[in-house]
C-alpha cells in the first residue's frame, strides 16, 4: 500500500476473510475453510485479504463468536505468497501497545513485507466488558497506544509514561520495516486528527455506493489534514464495501447499504468508488465463500475494463 497513490493508478481491491459467525446457522468457519478462501482470493488476482478484530458480539440477548484475528492472519501469511494482508482494524485496547508493534513487525517479516497494520480504538462495549477491558476514554487510550506503536515501528524505540499506556525504553529488535504502513479507521474529530498527523492510510466502512456520509467524513479528514499542515494526497484512502450474494435458504437477508445484483451492477459500484477517489477497496462478501470470491473477481475485472 503506497500512501498518496496517484489518481492514474489502479484502485486496489481486497476481501475480508470470514472469521466470525456469519449468521447462516453453521457457526464460525474452520481455519481450513478460511485458508481455502484466502487462497481463492490470491488465485483470483485480487490484491489483499483482511481480518477484523473482535472477541465476541453480544446484543438483544444473543452472543456470537469469532476467531482471534491475529492468529488467523499469521497462519494466512504463511499460506499465501502475494496478497497484501491487513487488519481492519486491530483494537489497540485488547493488547499491550509495545507488544502490538512487535507482533506487526514479526508478521510483516513472516509475510515478506505484505502487512498493512490497521488499528483503531474499538467500539463494542459488550466484548470489552466480557474480557475485562475498560470501556472509558477509548480515544485517549488509543492516542497513547499509537504513540508507542508508531515510535517502535518508525524509530525502533518508544518511551512513554502515559495515563493509560506505559513503555519504558522499549526497543524493537529486530526492527520493523521502516515503511510498514499504519492505517487508522476514523470518523470522529479526534480520531481524524490523529489520522492526519500519524497514519499512512485511512479507512471508513461499510458502504454500498459512495454516499453523503463518505463524502462528509472525507471532507472532515481533508480539513484535519489542513489544520496539521499535511497534504491530503499523501494519505491513502481505503473504503469498506459490503457486496451481497444470494443467501442460503432460511437465512435472513442482510440490512444496510451494500452492492448487489448482476456482475455489471457490482462492477458499476466498484467503479463509482474509484471515481470518488478510493485507492483501496476492502470488500465484505456476504456470504463469503470461494464461489462468491470467484464471482466478485469477475466483477472486479469488469470494473477495471
Amino acid at each position: 500500500m503506497t500512501a498518496g497513490s496517484g489518481a492514474d493508478e489502479r484502485m486496489r481491491i481486497g476481501v475480508v476473510l470470514p472469521i466470525a459467525d456469519e449468521d447462516d446457522g453453521k457457526g464460525v468457519q474452520s481455519y481450513a475453510s478460511i485458508r481455502d478462501i484466502a487462497l481463492a482470493i490470491e488465485a483470483a488476482g485480487l490484491d489483499s485479504a483482511w481480518v477484523f478484530d473482535h472477541l465476541l458480539f453480544r446484543g438483544d440477548g444473543e452472543t456470537s463468536g469469532i476467531h482471534e484475528c491475529w492468529t488467523i492472519l499469521a497462519a494466512i501469511a504463511e499460506a499465501t505468497s502475494r496478497v497484501e494482508l491487513g487488519t481492519i482494524v486491530l483494537c489497540t485496547a485488547f493488547r499491550n501497545a509495545a507488544l502490538q508493534a512487535k507482533m506487526a513487525a514479526t508478521l510483516d517479516e513472516v509475510s515478506g513485507g505484505r502487512l498493512v497494520f490497521g488499528i483503531g480504538s474499538g467500539w463494542h462495549d459488550p466484548e470489552f466488558e466480557a474480557f475485562g477491558y475498560p470501556t472509558d476514554h477509548k480515544v485517549g487510550r488509543f492516542e497513547e497506544a499509537l504513540a508507542v506503536i508508531k515510535g517502535l515501528i518508525r524509530d525502533g524505540r518508544a518511551d512513554l509514561d502515559g495515563t493509560y499506556v506505559t513503555a519504558r525504553d522499549a526497543v524493537l529488535l529486530p526492527p520493523a520495516r521502516p515503511d510498514l504502513p499504519i492505517l487508522i479507521a476514523a470518523k470522529g474529530p479526534r480520531m481524524l486528527e490523529l489520522t492526519a498527523r500519524h497514519a499512512d492510510a485511512w479507512n471508513l466502512a461499510w458502504f454500498g455506493y459512495p454516499d453523503e456520509r463518505l463524502a462528509r467524513v472525507r471532507g472532515e479528514l481533508a480539513a484535519a489534514c489542513e489544520r496539521v499542515g499535511r497534504d491530503p494526497a499523501t494519505l491513502t484512502i481505503t473504503v469498506g464495501v459490503s457486496v451481497r450474494y444470494p443467501q442460503p435458504e432460511g437465512t435472513a437477508s442482510p440490512t444496510g447499504p451494500g452492492l448487489s445484483g448482476t456482475l455489471d451492477e457490482v462492477a458499476a459500484g466498484l467503479r463509482a468508488h474509484a471515481e470518488a477517489g478510493a485507492q483501496h477497496l476492502i470488500a465484505s462478501l456476504e456470504p463469503c465463500n470461494p464461489e462468491n470470491v470467484a464471482q466478485f473477481a469477475e466483477a472486479v475485472e469488469l470494473a477495471r475494463a
